[in-house]
């Protein structure tokens, strides 16, 4: 593992990896530099992990051995403009954004330099990010196991091609949000049925996180479990008969492909 890693950003998911970075020592804190336009979020990485919070992005680029791209994609252009220079030849980009790929960080940078893409995903922030990542053919075995070890001090990590990280958000980064939205209704289901909201919350998220333990675990397919759970004449079939009534199924697929493809729209800009 290099030195030092620098973060060009400071918003959600960057304090995310810097919470597993600190918690799992790969770094020390005053190793990790970071710099974001927002004083209030150089404040808050400065006073919550004791990273070293430096004056300019120009200046980070400078230190780092790695630097992970923690801005939004439409800023990426800008930020690579300006880092150009700065960046060191033997860095690790690391890239974070959707629809960004290895030809336009490496223009724009004016350097064939190692570049690595991923996607990881807030539930970072406690430790349960799926996280992907895709290296370019510069990196070496030790590069990709650095990359990785970082990434799995905040959860899980696959490694994929880059035809699939535009594919990513649909299934993985962008997931917690569906997630939350069947939470939230199945708690508002509790209440109507008389249970407290705060204890509706509960059993339903405990209900998501101990079914996807189950699949990851036990490695059966997620329709035998299911089914294992509806017994004949049952509750659970009833209400799997609703779910597929009301196109539950469908309107997943139809939002996963959805995702897939404003992902490789923004691709083409």
């Amino acid at each position: 593992m290099k030195n030092t890693i620098g973060f060009i950003g400071c918003g959600n998911m960057a304090k995310a990896m810097m919470g597993g970075l600190t918690k799992s020592e790969l770094f020390k804190p005053e190793n990790i530099l970071c710099f974001d336009p927002s004083e209030a979020s150089r404040i808050q990485v400065a006073e919550s992990f004791g990273v070293n919070v430096l004056e300019s992005n120009m200046e980070v680029a400078e230190k780092a051995d790695y630097l992970v791209l923690a801005v939004k994609p439409y800023l990426y252009y800008k930020v690579l403009e300006e880092i150009a220079k700065s960046v060191k030849p033997t860095v690790i980009i690391i890239s974070i954004a959707v629809g960004i790929g290895f030809g336009d960080i490496k223009e724009l940078l004016g350097k064939d330099i190692k570049v690595c893409r991923t996607q990881p995903s807030t539930p970072a922030f406690v430790g349960e990010s799926d996280s992907t990542i895709c290296p370019d053919n510069h990196m070496t075995t030790e590069d990709i196991e650095d990359v990785i070890a970082m990434f799995n001090s905040f959860g899980k990590t696959e490694i994929i091609s880059e035809k699939l990280m535009e594919v990513v958000p649909g299934i993985a980064s962008s997931a917690p949000a569906y997630v939350m939205i069947f939470i939230e209704a199945m708690a508002d289901a509790g209440v109507l049925h008389g249970f407290p909201r705060d204890q509706a919350y509960r059993l339903a998220a405990q209900a998501v996180y101990g079914s996807a333990k189950l699949v990851l675990e036990s490695g059966e397919h997620p329709a035998k479990l299911k089914d294992q759970v509806c017994t004949p004449g049952g509750t659970t079939i009833e209400a799997v008969r609703v779910l597929e009534a009301k196109g539950f199924r469908d309107a997943v697929i139809s939002a996963v492909d959805a995702c897939a493809l404003k992902s490789l729209a923004m691709g083409k800009k």
